[in-house]
């Protein structure tokens, strides 16, 4: 097994000197997205229109259900699948960014996730507007060697045009929704219309030939609609669509109930993390309630959670009432990379430091963002810590050991303390709650980067999940984009959650030849 980024400098991919061939797989032209862009904040505005004036998605979201339900698809939404108690399948959420920080992910994916039975994306599979005409270069392309059938549950980004490409590619190319009578004027829906962003006419002809690379009668899936089950095996999956901010509107809170009850266990995938950067965000349902109610419910039998967004990995082993539940975020698909180190020390429903896990670590997070900022405001001898410095520096602010072994001491420095400190590098709960100013919050709206970097290492990851009848293997993936993890990709954390066999749930249907 290759090291990873918690034993070596070079498992952690700072030290190769080889790319990865992943550039081979990129498209002729390759657009770099830029969140500073003017043009493309504005593209993304419906959140905001969303938030000022009131959220339509919920309704938007039922007219596609319906639409859905009269074209046939089952009442209860749920995919049945031929695996038998043993099989295996990916995750990767937030990939769609259609540049290097997505393809550098690819070849790892497809190595790691051989003998798969599917995959699942966690949130945002095209940015930065979900738009129609990404799809080719940013969904097909970089996945057409993926062999088997690929199932997702939609962002807020794929939100920002009313959803009608995700529809399209994952729903039996559902044809778009007819108009809705106009708002009263003057109201908060007038208002909100008159700024939204309206789906682009699609390139028929173009989707025609994306779709091409992903044709194979074994890579076919078809979704009832935006959030679905998938009874696989012993498990079922159940994946939910949170929207433009991150909620559930009634119609969808009552089906995650009824498709919770029972006994076979299960596991969640969500657009929204219910546990992310230290704090619990339990995901409200409209009408009352939250995702995290169900999810909590023993007789629901949930053994993890796993939600995208975030662009980085973080994993919460959660105590409730005995039973372990595993809140996970895999958001490292292949956006830009959400900072780790600004994660205060965590202490969140009985989780401590020791049981939390997060990649990139804490130390090559800041390290990767000085150089970035050192780079950008053209002060690298000043802004720039050396991994070692940034481990060093993170270990003191948190009161906890490096993860990695430095190779020898280091010295933390006022500067370092400095650099760490105007990078919003996570303190110690205690001590941030004297802060006046809430630094981790305004480094992350702030100075988070609006765009990738494009050299490794890109500190990229997913999951494959091992499932038999007695437990579920976890392992998540690191991508730095360098070779040598192309060729083994590391694993950056691994844990096995145990499947309580209850009794009647018997083992699924032999696989079809």
């Amino acid at each position: 097994m290759s090291d990873s980024s918690r034993d070596t400098v070079e498992g952690a991919g700072w030290s190769s000197a080889e790319r990865g061939a992943y550039r081979q797989l990129l498209p002729g032209r390759v657009e770099k997205l830029s969140w500073l862009n003017p043009r493309t904040l504005w593209a993304a505005r419906n959140g905001v229109a969303a938030s000022w004036f009131g959220d339509p998605t919920g309704r938007t979201r039922s007219r596609w259900v319906a639409q859905r339900a009269a074209a046939g698809a089952p009442a209860d939404k749920v995919i049945r699948r031929p695996e038998t108690d043993d099989f295996s399948f990916m995750v990767i959420g937030d990939p769609g960014e259609g540049d290097e920080s997505q393809y550098a992910v690819v070849p790892g994916f497809l190595r790691a996730g051989r003998g798969t039975s599917f995959a699942v994306i966690a949130s945002d599979v095209i940015y930065p507007v979900g738009s129609t005409d990404d799809y080719g270069t940013k969904f097909f392309r970089p996945y057409q060697d993926y062999p088997a059938p690929v199932y997702a549950v939609p962002g807020n980004h794929d939100w920002y045009e009313d959803l009608g490409g995700f529809m399209r590619v994952f729903c039996d190319d559902a044809p778009p929704l007819p108009p809705e009578p106009a708002p009263r004027p003057l109201s908060g829906a007038w208002w909100r219309a008159l700024l939204w962003h309206r789906p682009r006419p699609a390139d028929e002809r173009a989707l025609a030939e994306a779709r091409k690379l992903r044709s194979a009668p074994e890579q076919q899936a078809v979704q009832p609609g935006p959030y679905w089950a998938i009874d696989a095996g012993p498990v079922r999956i159940v994946g939910i669509d949170t929207g433009l901010l991150g909620t559930l509107d009634a119609e969808q809170g009552e089906w995650l109930r009824e498709v919770s009850k029972g006994p076979r266990p299960k596991i969640l995938v969500t657009g929204s993390p219910l546990y992310v950067d230290g704090e619990h965000h339990p995901c409200a349902i409209e009408g009352g309630g939250t995702v995290d109610d169900v999810v909590r419910d023993p007789a629901h039998h949930y053994v993890a959670a796993i939600g995208g967004d975030i662009h980085n990995y973080q994993r919460y082993p959660v105590d409730v009432g005995g039973r372990t539940i595993q809140y996970v975020v895999s958001g490292g698909g292949g956006a830009f990379m959400h900072a780790t180190h600004t994660i205060p020390r965590v202490s969140v429903a009985n989780v401590t430091e020791s049981d939390f896990r997060c990649y990139p670590l804490r130390g090559d997070s800041l390290a990767f963002y000085s150089g970035l900022y050192g780079r950008r405001l053209r002060l690298p001898r000043f802004f720039a810590l050396t991994e070692a410095e940034a481990m060093a520096v993170v270990a003191e602010r948190l009161g906890v050991p490096p993860v990695r072994d430095p190779g020898g001491p280091v010295r933390v420095t006022r500067r370092m303390r400095l650099v760490a400190s105007l990078l919003g590098a996570g303190r110690r709960p205690e001590r941030r709650r004297r802060l006046r100013l809430p630094v981790r919050k305004v480094y992350t709206q702030l100075f988070s980067p609006g765009s990738a970097t494009y050299s490794p290492p890109f500190f990229k990851s997913f999951l494959r999940l091992d499932v038999t009848a007695e437990a579920v293997r976890l392992r998540c993936f690191a991508a730095t984009g360098n070779r040598a993890q192309e060729v083994e990709p590391p694993v950056e954390d691994e844990v096995t959650i145990p499947l309580a066999r209850p009794a009647g749930v018997t083992s699924g249907p032999a696989r079809c030849p």
